[in-house]
């Protein structure tokens, strides 16, 4: 029994640093698209407002 729990310890010992490394690059990769994801809606945002601008321009040029 003593010789099984050492030998997992010293898979868990082995595995840690390779699950630590893929814990921060999930949340690295999560960060990255949730920032391109709010990005694009903010761009969005501010061709609609150009939008609206550019027709309230024109309608306020007509005759």
């Amino acid at each position: 029994m003593t010789g099984f729990l050492q030998d997992g310890w010293m898979v868990l010992a082995a595995l840690l640093p390779s699950m630590g490394l893929l814990f921060l690059f999930w949340v690295i990769l999560k960060h990255v698209i949730e920032g391109d994801r709010r990005e694009r809606a903010a761009l969005r945002r501010w061709e609609a407002e150009q939008d609206a601008k550019e027709r309230a321009a024109d309608d306020s040029s007509a005759p």
